[in-house]
């Protein structure tokens, strides 16, 4: 089972699902103690996704459409024409990223050809040439099992009606869910397991 660390210990399995999530740099509070000390990891998560949700603090450069559409096609771009992943479920929220796909390199490779492009060509969009785009760090979990692969899959498809961002996720053209039922082109649509 490779591993590799960066402050957390990021592990995966080939072949195996992984639940991903990344955040814009700035977009959690530096100073505000989060209630993610005594909790376990699953629920620290979900407590630190909550306040994402919420967008109060920091920047939301993911709520623009061309750059939400940017990191859309890049993950995309990452599967079909890259071949370093196969996509299960992704949402692209106001301030971060949910994305369960299969690794088919590395999970730090498959993290650094995403996170590296997008941050770029969003610096280049925003006229931020020059300043970090992603938080250095991200949330991995390697999905176990087909059951789990559903979990994960409808919490990240939801994940926008969660955050009060549509009623149904079918309606959030920035996930999985919503890309299968708007129109969105067959090179678009998630894999299933």
């Amino acid at each position: 089972m490779p591993v590799y660390r960066r402050r957390l210990p990021h592990i995966y399995e080939p072949d195996r699902p992984v639940f991903l999530t990344w955040r814009l740099r700035g977009s959690l509070p530096r100073n505000r103690g989060l209630p993610c000390g005594s909790l376990t990891s699953g629920k620290a998560f979900a407590t630190i996704d909550r306040v994402l949700d919420e967008a109060r603090i920091g920047p939301v450069y993911l709520r623009q459409p061309r750059i939400a559409d940017m990191v859309v096609d890049a993950l995309f771009h990452t599967e079909k024409v890259l071949q370093q992943c196969t996509i299960h479920a992704f949402a692209v929220m106001p301030n971060h990223v949910h994305w369960l796909a299969t690794p088919k390199v590395p999970l730090s490779q498959l993290m650094r050809t995403v996170k590296s492009f997008t941050a770029r060509k969003a610096n280049l969009m925003l006229g931020l040439t020059g300043t970090s785009f992603w938080q250095d760090e991200s949330y991995d979990h390697v999905v176990r099992d087909s059951a789990s692969v559903e979990r994960v899959r409808r919490y990240i498809e939801h994940n926008p009606v969660r955050a009060g961002l549509v009623v149904e996720a079918e309606e959030y053209r920035w996930s999985s869910a919503g890309g299968l039922t708007k129109g969105q082109a067959a090179g678009h649509r998630p894999a299933p397991l």
